[in-house]
């Protein structure tokens, strides 16, 4: 499988589309800030990408640093990023995750899946997008969107996101890390849907085994 030609494809695709919510912050600022990607990633769980940017930017119009964050009150937390999905459980989480940055780290977001999953909330997708997006740094950031559609290609055969991120990492060129998320949330999204995708539409389903998919459009 030529994996190369497939991500060039996405790519053609992919600029025709709005930058993600979480890759806004990139854009708007100029500059990466890994703690406006970190704590944009926790709000963007179970959120539709425009709650997710209105919320994220309301929150940060209030405090844009772990220090001042820290310093906010749960409850102002949760008005502030309302009405994402469990604004109270992360409001909670955004303001433990910004002391702890304070405390244990100086005020600086550590650049390591290790240190990062260590944070109450922040598993290997979200700890993976903060090194791509806050410090452009070579990682796979394995969502369910990136999970199905390299398992439907038949690029991998694997169980969960988890251990679709392990294989590859086995086998991925390096130099595809960091552009896959982005590519394949927004194909997951607009074109290989999880039920009945719009196979054909799609530029690759020529190179595509289409594993599991039973119905499609």
């Amino acid at each position: 499988m030529d994996i190369e030609k497939i991500v060039k494809i996405m790519e053609k695709e992919r600029k025709v589309s709005e930058p993600t919510a979480v890759e806004s912050f990139i854009d708007l600022n100029k500059s990466r800030n890994p703690f406006k990607v970190l704590i944009s990633t926790i709000i963007s769980l179970r959120t539709k990408d425009e709650v997710t940017a209105v919320s994220s930017k309301t929150l940060f119009n209030l405090a844009d640093t772990p220090k001042m964050m820290s310093k906010m009150t749960t409850r102002k937390i949760e008005k502030a990023i309302y009405p994402c999905g469990f604004f109270r459980n992360k409001a909670k989480t955004i303001r433990e995750i910004s002391k702890k940055i304070v405390e244990d780290y100086a005020g600086e977001v550590p650049d390591s899946i290790e240190e990062l999953v260590k944070f109450k909330g922040v598993g290997r997708k979200t700890a993976n997008l903060v090194l791509t997006l806050g410090f452009d740094k070579p990682a796979i950031c394995v969502d369910i969107h990136v999970h199905r559609i390299f398992n439907r290609l038949g690029y991998v055969k694997t169980k969960n996101p988890d251990e679709t991120e392990m294989k590859l990492r086995e086998k991925l060129p390096l130099k595809l890390w960091k552009r896959i998320n982005s590519l394949l949330v927004f194909y997951g999204q607009k074109v290989c849907r999880p039920v009945s995708p719009f196979c054909t539409e799609c530029r690759l389903t020529e190179l595509c085994k289409k594993n599991n998919v039973l119905s499609y459009r």
